[in-house]
């Protein structure tokens, strides 16, 4: 699998790569580190660069940026990446049967894991992160791909794909949200951070 030819097609194309990825086997080990921890890993470099380095400013004069920092965006952009697709890939499977669909954690999987495509790509922004925002906003087309990939991954009868989808949706940015104030408070306390007037240290 080419990972720059199926984020391309998976944005550009997507009911025709859906129907791509559904003939290819459902490789969870394969999806995870072929094509997820490049991408995450690419916006997690970003993030690095961006927020060691250039860094951004806040509400009443304090900036945030320094190598903690960096570091601390890059691990929360990879390891979140990781655990919020298989949490929401795994979930997505269990709710399969209840509206009718295919139950198969690796075909779960891919359809979490590429509609998560347009974040990683958006999350590249994050290398200048006064414009990290469009690409949160580029983002949501994620939720767009999922909805055109549901019924081709899963088989999900038509009756039954906004429900599916729905629950889907609230189980992601549930899970999303979950993941990161978890992670969020687990490296705000290993890299000693806070907020504060004058956010420039760790160099």
């Amino acid at each position: 699998m080419n990972v720059i030819n199926r984020a391309k097609n998976i944005i550009a194309q997507p009911r025709l790569e859906w129907t791509v990825i559904d003939s290819e086997p459902a490789n969870p080990g394969q999806i995870i580190s072929g094509y997820v921890l490049p991408l995450a890993g690419l916006a997690a470099i970003a993030a690095f660069i961006g927020y060691g380095f250039i860094g951004v400013g806040g509400m009443f004069g304090f900036r945030v940026v320094g190598i903690n920092w960096g570091l601390y965006q890059a691990l929360s952009v990879l390891v979140g990446a990781i655990i919020s697709v298989y949490i929401t890939a795994l979930v997505v499977d269990v709710l399969a049967p209840s509206f009718n669909s295919q139950k198969n954690f690796g075909r779960s999987l891919q359809l979490v894991a590429y509609s998560f495509t347009p974040a990683w790509i958006g999350g590249l922004l994050n290398i200048f992160p006064p414009i990290a925002m469009i690409g949160a906003l580029f983002g949501l087309y994620g939720f767009y791909l999922m909805y055109v990939g549901m019924p081709i991954i899963k088989n999900t009868p038509e009756d039954k794909h906004i429900g599916y989808y729905v629950v889907t949706i609230i189980v992601t940015i549930v899970v999303y949200m979950v993941i990161g104030w978890i992670l969020g408070s687990i490296f705000f306390s290993i890299f000693g951070l806070s907020y504060g007037p004058s956010i420039n240290l760790h160099y």
